[in-house]
C-alpha cells in the first residue's frame, strides 16, 4: 500500500491509446521503437513500470509573484517510459496541484516526499502506475508558491495559471528548462499532447489553463473543481467565511517561503473585499466561465450534485458555457460529496478515463464520443445515462406560493392566487436547518414552507431552480435564504456523513503496475446511506443587498418592497410517487454562511412570489404528477 498523505484532491491526467486490437506500429523509420499497442480496444501495458525514467524538472517562467525581482521557476516531476530515452515520443497526462507537499492526494493522502529526505521518489495517485506502462507520460507540477516551485500563490489568480500553462509550453518546445544538475534540457520525448486532470484545487487549475486556449491542452477532467472563485467563497453576495482567499493562499505556500509571501497575502485581504463580499475585479480575474470562449480542448466534467465543498453551481455555470461554445465534453453527476471517482465508481472511471485519454491524446476512435454524453447517480450505486444536461425535455414550470390549504401550511400551484395575500416570517440567526425544515405542517415564526400534494407520479428535476420574491422588510440588511426538499422517508445516500458518501474499506484493489517504491494498490470504498423522512434537494441564498446585482451594495429602505431574485444550486433529483416538493423560505442559514444579525422580519406577497423549478415534460408533467 502506498504511503498516505492529507488530500484536498485534483488531479492531472492524461490516459492511453488505443489504435486497434492487436496494432503494434514504430516511431519512424529510423527507431523500431515500438509506441502504442492495442488490447480489446485500448492501449495495453508493455513498458516496464519499475524502468521508467523519473526526474524533476525547472521551468523558467515569466512570473515574479513573488516581487523579489527574479523570474518563478516551476518544478515539475516527470516519470516516463525508459524508450522515451530511445526516440519514442509519448502523450502527458499532467496533474498541477498545490498539495503535493504536505495536504497530499487522493482518499490515502499521498505526497511525493513522504519520508522527507529531499527525494520525490513518490508519484501520487493511480495515473504513473496504470497509464505509463501504457505509453503515456505522467507529470506532476508543484504550482507556483508551493513545494519545490518558487513564487507565492494567489488563490486562482493568473499566477497560478501560468505556472501550469508554461509547463505545458515547455512540453511544446517552448522556454527554457533545467535538470536536477543544471543542465538546459527539452522535452524531445514528448508528442506536445496534454490532458490534464486533477480533483478540487488541481481541477480548478485545469479548467483555468483551458480557459486560457494553450496550444498543445486537447483535454482536461476536471473533478470537484472550481470554475468561478468568486463562487467558492460566496453566494449571492453572502461569504461562507472571513479571509478566504488569503487564508488559503498561507495553507499551501512552501513553509520556508511563508513570511516572504506575507506582502501577497495582504494585497489579496485588500483586494478580495469580504467587508461587502461583492463581485468586483479581484473576482473577475479568477472567473474562467467568462472565458469559456478561449476553451480548445474537451473537456471531462465529475461533480458531486451534494459537494458542499466545491459546490455543484462550479459545473452547471461552466458546463452551460461549453455547451454554448459547443466543446466536446463529457459529464459525471454522482450523488456523492467531494469525492473522486476513483472513490465511488472505481472499475467504470478507470475504464472510461482510459478510453478518454486514448481518443483525445492518441487520435483512437474508441467510441467515446459516441456513448451517452452523461451519466447521473439516480440511487446509490445506480446509474442512468442521458444524451444532455439538463435532461431533454426540461422546461422551467413557473410556482406560485399560495397560502395555506387544509393541513398545509402553505402551498404551490401553476394557476393564479386569487386575492391579495401575504405572509412572514422573522430571521433568526440562532434557528437550525433541521429546525427549518423539519415538522413540515406545522406553522414556524422563523420560516415559510409551501408544499404540494402526495405526489401521484414521479417529478424529475434537471437544471437550476430560480427563486422570484416580492417582499418588504423591517430593517436595511438581512439574508434570504431557500431550500427544496422532498419530503418523503427513503434510503438515500449519506453525503453529510464524514466521508461525504463513501466509507474506506481494509481491502485493496491494484490499478496498473507498481515499483519498489511506488504501488499501485488502494483501499476500496462503499457507499454509506441511509434511511431519513426527509431530505434538503437544494440551497440557495442571497444579500438582500445585492437585489440589484452582485456588484453593488444597496442599503434597503424599511417597509419599501423590493423583488429579490437568486438561483439555488442545480440538481438533477428524482422526487418520488408518494412524496412531496417543499420549499422552505426564511433568513440567516450558519451552516453555511457568515452569521447575519438583522433579525429581519419580510413580508412576502404571494400572489407575486413564484419558483421556477426546471422540470422534465414540463407543467403538464408537474401537473399531472399533482393532481391539477
Amino acid at each position: 500500500m502506498r504511503v498516505k498523505r492529507i488530500t484536498i484532491g485534483i488531479i492531472f491526467l492524461t490516459v492511453i491509446t488505443v489504435i486497434n486490437s492487436s496494432l503494434n506500429f514504430e516511431v519512424s523509420a529510423e527507431t523500431d521503437t515500438k509506441e502504442h499497442q492495442l488490447k480489446d480496444g485500448v492501449t495495453d501495458a508493455i513498458y516496464s513500470y519499475e524502468d521508467a525514467i523519473k526526474e524533476t524538472i525547472y521551468i523558467e517562467s515569466s512570473l515574479d509573484s513573488d516581487n523579489d525581482g527574479e523570474k518563478d521557476i516551476i518544478a515539475a516531476d516527470v516519470i516516463r517510459p525508459k524508450e522515451t530515452e530511445e526516440g519514442l515520443e509519448v502523450p502527458i497526462i499532467m496533474d498541477a496541484s498545490p498539495y503535493y507537499e504536505w495536504l497530499g492526494r487522493g482518499n490515502e493522502s499521498e505526497i511525493k516526499d513522504p519520508d522527507g529526505d529531499g527525494i520525490n521518489e513518490m508519484f501520487p495517485l493511480f495515473y504513473d502506475n496504470y497509464f505509463v506502462p501504457r505509453g503515456y507520460a505522467v507529470v506532476l507540477v508543484d504550482m507556483v508558491g508551493t513545494n519545490n516551485s518558487m513564487g507565492c500563490p494567489t488563490t486562482g489568480g493568473h499566477e497560478e495559471i501560468e505556472s501550469a500553462k508554461v509547463v505545458i509550453d515547455w512540453l511544446n518546445g517552448k522556454g527554457k528548462a533545467w535538470n536536477e544538475d543544471g543542465e538546459e534540457i527539452t522535452a524531445d520525448w514528448s508528442t506536445g499532447k496534454v490532458g490534464m486532470i486533477g480533483k478540487s484545487y488541481d481541477g480548478t487549475i485545469a479548467n483555468g489553463v483551458a480557459a486560457t486556449g494553450v496550444e498543445g491542452l486537447e483535454t482536461i477532467v476536471p473533478i470537484g473543481a472550481i470554475s468561478s472563485w468568486y463562487d467558492y467563497y460566496r453566494y449571492g453576495g453572502i461569504p461562507f467565511y472571513l479571509n478566504g482567499p488569503a487564508g488559503l493562499s498561507r495553507t499551501v505556500t512552501n513553509t520556508e517561503r511563508i513570511a516572504e509571501c506575507a506582502p501577497i497575502r495582504e494585497d489579496i485581504s485588500s483586494r478580495s473585499d469580504d467587508e461587502t463580499g461583492n463581485y468586483n475585479e479581484f473576482w473577475d480575474e479568477r472567473n474562467f466561465v467568462k472565458d469559456s470562449d478561449n476553451v480548445e480542448a474537451s473537456v471531462f466534467v465529475i461533480h458531486g450534485l451534494n459537494d458542499y465543498n466545491v459546490k455543484a453551481n462550479h459545473f452547471s455555470n461552466w458546463w452551460e458555457e461549453l455547451d454554448n461554445h459547443d466543446v466536446p465534453r463529457k459529464l459525471w453527476l454522482t450523488q456523492t460529496g467531494h469525492v473522486d471517482p476513483f472513490d465511488f465508481r472505481r472499475a467504470e472511471w478507470v475504464s472510461t478515463l482510459h478510453k478518454w485519454f486514448d481518443h483525445w491524446l492518441l487520435d483512437i476512435e474508441n467510441g467515446i464520443m459516441d456513448e451517452p454524453m452523461v451519466d447521473i447517480e439516480r440511487e446509490p450505486n445506480e446509474w442512468e445515462t442521458y444524451e444532455t444536461w439538463p435532461v431533454k425535455d426540461t422546461k422551467s414550470v413557473k410556482l406560485r406560493l399560495a397560502p395555506a390549504d387544509g393541513e398545509l401550511p402553505g402551498t404551490l400551484t401553476t394557476g393564479p392566487v386569487k386575492g391579495n395575500f401575504n405572509q412572514s416570517f422573522t430571521d433568526n440567526p440562532d434557528q437550525t436547518e433541521q429546525e427549518m425544515v423539519e415538522d413540515e405542517f406545522e406553522e414556524k415564526d422563523n420560516r415559510l414552507i409551501y408544499l404540494t400534494p402526495e405526489l401521484e407520479e414521479d417529478i424529475h428535476l434537471s437544471g437550476v431552480p430560480e427563486v422570484d420574491i416580492r417582499a418588504s422588510l423591517d430593517r436595511d440588511h438581512a439574508y434570504l435564504s431557500a431550500m427544496i426538499v422532498d419530503y418523503g422517508t427513503d434510503e438515500r445516500v449519506n453525503h453529510r456523513d464524514r466521508g461525504e458518501g463513501i466509507r474506506t474499506l481494509e481491502s485493496e484493489s491494484c490499478w496498473g503496475e507498481s515499483s519498489e517504491v511506488d504501488d499501485a494498490c488502494y483501499k476500496d470504498t462503499e457507499r454509506t446511506v441511509h434511511t431519513a423522512p426527509y431530505e434538503i434537494v437544494t440551497h440557495g441564498w442571497l444579500d438582500a443587498q445585492n437585489w440589484k446585482s452582485l456588484e453593488i451594495t444597496d442599503i434597503l429602505k424599511p417597509g419599501k418592497n423590493y423583488r429579490f431574485q437568486w438561483n439555488t444550486l442545480p440538481e438533477d433529483y428524482v422526487f418520488k410517487k408518494g412524496h412531496r416538493i417543499g420549499i422552505v423560505i426564511t433568513g440567516s442559514h450558519d451552516r453555511w454562511l457568515m452569521p447575519s444579525d438583522s433579525q429581519a422580519t419580510f413580508d412576502i406577497s404571494l400572489g407575486q412570489s413564484v419558483v421556477h423549478l426546471p422540470v422534465v415534460g414540463g407543467k403538464s408533467a408537474f401537473e399531472r404528477a399533482v393532481g391539477e
